[in-house]
């Protein structure tokens, strides 16, 4: 019925001969909808992907992830060096000043690498700083990284997630200033911010000419927070705002026969799976039975979840990981879409007229309805409960969820170590608890050999799919739709960079 009255709505809204008034680009800004409210403004204190969106404008990282070519550039830094398997020496880029004023150098990396390595302050995302021991000062401008063990996929991390703040600043604000009133070296810098409404950005006019992210466009961004997909298209239709993504593709593709508009769809590293509580975390359920979980595994008919309801660029995924991801293992078991298989797999484990069970989920409730449609075809009956992104991921962390429909984007993070290990290494999201699999993950995280590196996440990836641990389900694709004045160029890694962005 939801999706019926979303394509009513658009489809009314259509029907009404409009011409948007786009002052975008008359006085060179972008108004843009979002449609989560973001915990906080702080980059270490945020999970979601439209926190990790805005962090990429307001902070940089030592180093960048060219685009184009994958090739790692200097941001903060302009060189780097391995001293031994464990110390990373960079040499920073001198001139730089944060939007507050303050001069950027070595004293500012120091600080921000021996917070995020101390566990009980508490950064969300553990697993992107659990590999740095601190930092050390060599001169104002030569600072060396200090890895707890040998990981090779530091600067993947460095180019990303991990940014850097200013030392005096931060040390006065703490993360709850930080929350409220960001400050870093961005190419843009908030000038206010309403909870749940906005975030107002302006371009920072003393960004550093020599930053791989170039000197932005466009003057102003308005951030709007709109969590109704029908409200972000009336505003799209009447010029309250210019872009909106994670489009349904039904209505993309209503959207394409309008001639004010560019649609257009990206495949992402964003993978959605369903996972099973294997090790009794939550208490004894029928998932500790892998035949159930293979069950399970064969009743979901992703391929026709993909055609029908993701279409665009999203594919079958069958690994507990995203295939262009170093180390991701594609020849693991598979399970088609079987139904009469399911049943039989349930009944050989004693349930033959099936059961109930708890099942949470987020987002993309069209596609949890899907498969407890396709569950209930075996006889099984999940029990939906929809919860925001935080409360779901505190419960999971908790232990207090037996089975879910979740989604991990790897933090655009092009290493397996970033998904696979972050769910299967024996942490708080780790709902297997297999010791094989966290034994040959932490080695794997920790050595620098590639192939052996591939041996060993090979190994993992296959036992988890054996076990049925986790059921990839498919990777994401985005539908963009914005103004067909405005220039924009979506990237696979799920991340909007406005600051590449222009008015034609």
């Amino acid at each position: 019925m939801k999706r019926k009255l979303l394509s009513f709505t658009l489809a009314s809204l259509m029907t009404v001969t409009v011409v948007p008034v786009f002052a975008g680009a008359s006085d060179n800004s972008l108004t843009v909808a979002f449609a989560r409210e973001l915990e906080s403004l702080d980059a270490y204190m945020n999970t979601d992907r439209d926190g990790i969106t805005l962090a990429r404008h307001i902070w940089d990282g030592l180093v960048y992830r060219d685009q184009k070519t994958g090739e790692y550039v200097g941001n903060l830094a302009t060189g780097w060096s391995w001293i031994d398997n464990t110390t990373l020496e960079f040499k920073l880029r001198k001139g730089v000043v944060f939007h507050n004023g303050e001069a950027f150098n070595a004293d500012d990396v120091v600080a921000t690498m021996n917070f995020v390595a101390k566990p009980e302050n508490g950064v969300k995302t553990q697993r992107n700083v659990a590999w740095i021991a601190g930092a050390e000062k060599v001169d104002d401008f030569t600072v060396r990284v200090l890895l707890k063990e040998p990981f090779p996929a530091a600067l993947e991390y460095l180019a990303g997630p991990v940014v850097i703040y200013p030392d005096e600043y931060f040390a006065k604000a703490g993360t709850k200033g930080m929350g409220i009133t960001p400050v870093g070296t961005g190419p843009y810098k908030v000038t206010g911010h309403e909870p749940g409404k906005r975030i107002d950005l302006v371009r920072y006019e003393g960004y550093h000419a020599d930053s791989p992210k170039g000197r932005p466009s466009i003057e102003k961004i308005t951030w709007r927070i709109i969590p109704e997909a029908n409200t972000q298209f009336a505003e799209l239709v009447s010029g309250g705002v210019e872009w909106i993504w994670q489009v349904p593709a039904d209505q993309a593709e209503r959207f394409s026969s309008l001639g004010n508009f560019t649609v257009t769809n990206e495949s992402t590293m964003r993978i959605g799976y369903l996972g099973f509580d294997a090790s009794d975390r939550y208490g004894e359920t029928p998932l500790d039975d892998v035949r159930v979980r293979r069950a399970i595994a064969h009743a979901i008919d992703r391929q026709g979840m993909v055609k029908s309801l993701l279409k665009g660029a999203s594919i079958v995924v069958n690994s507990a990981c995203f295939p262009s991801q170093f180390g991701c293992e594609l020849d693991v078991p598979t399970y088609e879409f079987d139904p009469g298989k399911a049943r039989a797999l349930l009944a050989e484990a004693g349930y033959p007229d099936g059961f109930e069970i708890p099942f949470y989920a987020y987002r993309d409730r069209s596609y949890a309805e899907a498969m407890m449609a396709n569950l209930s075809g075996v006889g099984i009956t999940p029990s939906l409960t929809y919860l925001k992104y935080a409360a779901l991921r505190d419960k999971v962390q908790n232990g207090e969820v037996p089975f879910l429909f979740m989604t991990w984007g790897s933090y655009s993070i092009n290493d397996v170590s970033a998904i696979t290990s972050a769910f299967f290494r024996g942490g708080k999201d780790d709902y297997a608890h297999d010791p094989e699999v966290i034994e040959w993950l932490t080695e794997a995280d920790s050595i620098t050999d590639p192939a052996k590196r591939k041996e060993l996440y090979s190994k993992a990836l296959k036992k988890i799919a054996d076990q049925v641990y986790w059921l990839p389900l498919f990777s994401y694709n985005t539908n963009y739709i914005y103004n067909a004045d405005l220039d924009f160029t979506p990237t696979p890694d799920e991340i909007p960079r406005f600051f590449s962005a222009s008015w034609k």
